[in-house]
Parts: C-alpha cells; sequence; structure tokens
C-alpha cells in the first residue's frame, strides 16, 4: 500500500498540539471464564515537540485483580524519540511488577527509505539486531498516517508497525476510521474544542502469529489535533476502560 503524500502528513502533523494528558482507567468487561476481576489505575501519556523529532512518554500504574483472590502492581514507563521524517526511532522500556524489576527494552531502528523497510538494534534485554520488512512504520508516524486516512475519507488501511515495547519484533495493526463527528458538547477544556474527532478501532497482530485472532485491540476517540479522548483496550477475556481526566498543552517547538 502507498505511503500517505509527504505534504498531506505534513499538513496534519501542523495540527498537532503537543499535550500531556492524564487517563483513569478501570476494568469495563470481563467475560465468562476470565481470571481477571479488577483493574484500577492511572496512565500518563505525554506527546511533545522536539524541534527535529517527537518524543512521547506513557506511565502506566496499574492493579490488576483476580478472581482466585490474588492481585498484582504492574508500573510501565515507556519513552520515545521519533524523527519527523518517520525514519529514526529511540525506544525505551521499563516494567516493575509488585514492585520488582519485570522487563526492561531498550535500543533504536531505522528505516532506509520512506517505504524501503530497516532494521532495528536493541541493548536490552540483550544485543539484537532486527530486520523489519518494507512499509514499517513508527508509533507517532502512525498516529499522523490515521489522522490523514480520516482526513481523506478512507477508512480502512493495514500497516507493519514497530514500536519496541518489547524485544518481538513488529505487530500489524488493522485500522478503521469511523465517520468524522463534532467533539463532545460537554468538552470543557479548549484543547478538546476542534472542529473533528473520528471514532478508530484497531486490531494488533503480532507478525510472529499465524493467528487470525488479534492480540488485542484498541478503540478511541482521536481529535484532529493528535488528543486520544477516551480509549478502550480489549484484550479477549476483558477490557479496559481509559477516560481523560486532565489535558494541558506542551509548547510547540517554533523550530
Amino acid at each position: 500500500m502507498a505511503q500517505p503524500a509527504a505534504t498531506s502528513l505534513a499538513a496534519v502533523a501542523a495540527k498537532i498540539q503537543p499535550h500531556r494528558a492524564l487517563y483513569t482507567m478501570s476494568l469495563a468487561s470481563a467475560r465468562n471464564g476470565s481470571k481477571v476481576s479488577g483493574v484500577r489505575g492511572r496512565m500518563m501519556f505525554e506527546w511533545a515537540d522536539a524541534c527535529d523529532g517527537w518524543t512521547t512518554e506513557q506511565r502506566f500504574q496499574l492493579r490488576f485483580v483476580y478472581s482466585e483472590g490474588d492481585d498484582m502492581a504492574m508500573n510501565t514507563n515507556y519513552t520515545t524519540w521519533e524523527s519527523k521524517d518517520g525514519r529514526h526511532y529511540r525506544f525505551n522500556v521499563r516494567k516493575l511488577v509488585n514492585g520488582e524489576l519485570d522487563d526492561e527494552v531498550r535500543g533504536e531502528a531505522n528505516l532506509k527509505s520512506a517505504d524501503g523497510g530497516g532494521t532495528a538494534q536493541f541493548t536490552k534485554p540483550e544485543p539484537q539486531e532486527m530486520e523489519l520488512p518494507p512499509s514499517t512504520m513508527f508509533p507517532t508516524a502512525h498516529t499522523l498516517a490515521i489522522l490523514d486516512h480520516a482526513a481523506a475519507g478512507e477508512p480502512f488501511f493495514t500497516r507493519t508497525i514497530f514500536d519496541g515495547s518489547d524485544a518481538e519484533g513488529p505487530t500489524e495493526v488493522s485500522t478503521v476510521v469511523g465517520k468524522a463527528a463534532a467533539p463532545l458538547e460537554s468538552a470543557k477544556d479548549p484543547l478538546l474544542k476542534v472542529e473533528k474527532s473520528w471514532p478508530v478501532r484497531m486490531a494488533f497482530f503480532p507478525t510472529q502469529s499465524d493467528s487470525a485472532q488479534p492480540e488485542y485491540e484498541m478503540s478511541l476517540r482521536l481529535l484532529e489535533n493528535g488528543i486520544a479522548e477516551s480509549m478502550q483496550i480489549d484484550y479477549g477475556d476483558f477490557t479496559v476502560n481509559a477516560v481523560l481526566d486532565k489535558i494541558e498543552a506542551l509548547p510547540k517547538s517554533g523550530c
């Protein structure tokens, strides 16, 4: 599939509002037989303009309660830098479970061209190099592509995404964009009062698996300035809601 034109992506990027958002997370539903009986916590998401690139930071503080009565506290910090041409990427992930280090992933990735594949080099959990297939995208470029497809009225597209969140490699993401709508009338913050927003649903398939079932799915209401007004993550046997509590503007680089 062809890449979105650079000129249209530049127009989309010009509308992005760098921001810091705080979400409350809770269990929305659990299917029969699910081992998870409760989820609660918070997520902080920051998308900043670093002049030559975009930086993102996600911090999760979650507590899972299981039907057997046990619970687990999981803290995850995920930071990235991505060049604005979508060709270069750095990532760092640190996950604690019940206060102890459970996983750490760090490295960088580079694409040979906008549509030419590339390589990822990990320094943690152990040194390794991984080939990235043609048409791979990094996460921020993918978000911009979603907004570009949404503005163009193109509801379906599938791409290979590398985000460095683990050492398993890229993921195939199938995206469906619904019809544009005005933001919620109840939106009080000026950052949420934009002309358009879209319902977006993404299904994530590991490229190393032949399963027809996604690993998980995510639904969100995405504003044209890049802010996610709400979010829901479906893990198959349970679903988690993320409700926006607080939004704060960050400065544009001016570069």
